[in-house]
């Protein structure tokens, strides 16, 4: 016949001592265990009891641990941190998945959304990979991407429109002194023009301002469309932007068009995934929520 299992003191008391014993203090120790201060001192007491040791000095503003209490604080403390690591272990370690995005597509449209896309995937841990130049899906271990271009993206990938390729000129409302909007093309020459690496204020100019005599010839140029787009709404200028990376600044004043035209063109925004995905089930999942919130964003 097997020994009987050894008496166990209360688990609450036990939390209720270790947690006194970290703070020596039992309102501190209350306020981390989310109880009242009576409810700790009542759980040590009564551990106390059951141990028949004492394992506190109670002074007039503090707490001191006996001998008995200090070499029983260090082991219980021990096996909390066995529990937890015990527990830990039965969970599964959360699949890691890559995105690939530019610098600007990260900062203005998925950072706002970031808190809303890991909610709604607990189980992975995501990595954001922000750079201009293109990521190879093998090499750097990719498993979505955003691109700007024009399929197809090469073989064994696949290809589903974002957004279309909508640019829009923008600036801080408090370069246009209360002026009616839009204004005509003639008055482009009041403002100093933001210029990115994809230059397209020439075409923007030409497609949409027809009548204008010459572009103005003052003008700022950045090496990526986000600084363009800090500049605008610190109120430096006017700055070329594809329309859904401003709408949430649009709709909440920060931005205005002081200018009706868009500039439209092929180079869309687009998910692209490999067809053979290391990680079929979450890649599809991540491709989902992509094109579900592109399909949510204001036009």
């Amino acid at each position: 016949m097997s020994d009987p299992q050894p008496q166990l003191p209360p688990l609450n008391a036990l939390r209720a001592f270790d947690m006194a014993a970290r703070h020596l203090n039992f309102r501190l120790a209350a306020e981390a265990l989310g109880v009242t201060q009576s409810a700790v001192a009542q759980q040590v007491r009564h551990l106390e009891a059951t141990l028949g040791l004492q394992l506190f000095e109670r002074r007039s503003r503090s707490l001191a641990l006996t001998g008995a209490g200090l070499t029983y604080a260090a082991q219980i403390r021990r096996a909390f941190e066995q529990i937890a690591e015990a527990t830990a272990a039965l969970r599964p370690t959360p699949l890691r998945l890559t995105i690939s995005v530019t610098p600007t597509f990260a900062s203005k449209w998925l950072i706002p959304r970031l808190h809303e896309l890991t909610a709604a995937h607990t189980d992975l841990d995501l990595r954001v990979l922000a750079a201009e130049s293109l990521s190879n899906f093998q090499t750097d271990g990719v498993d979505v991407a955003v691109r700007q271009g024009k399929p197809p993206f090469g073989p064994g990938l696949t290809a589903d429109l974002l957004f279309e390729q909508e640019v829009v000129a923008v600036c801080s409302p408090a370069l246009l002194t209360d002026a009616a909007l839009p204004l005509p093309p003639q008055a482009l020459d009041r403002f100093v023009l933001l210029h990115d690496a994809h230059n397209l204020w020439p075409d923007f100019i030409a497609t949409t301002m027809a009548g204008l005599s010459a572009p103005p010839q003052r003008g700022i140029r950045f090496s990526h469309t986000a600084l363009a787009m800090d500049a605008a709404l610190a109120g430096q200028g006017v700055a070329l932007v594809s329309r859904f990376l401003v709408e949430r600044d649009l709709a909440d004043g920060r931005l205005v068009r002081p200018f009706d035209g868009v500039l439209t063109g092929p180079l869309g925004f687009y998910v692209v995934a490999p067809r053979k995905a290391r990680h079929p089930g979450p890649t599809q999942r991540i491709r989902d929520w992509l094109l579900a919130a592109g399909k949510n964003t204001p036009a």
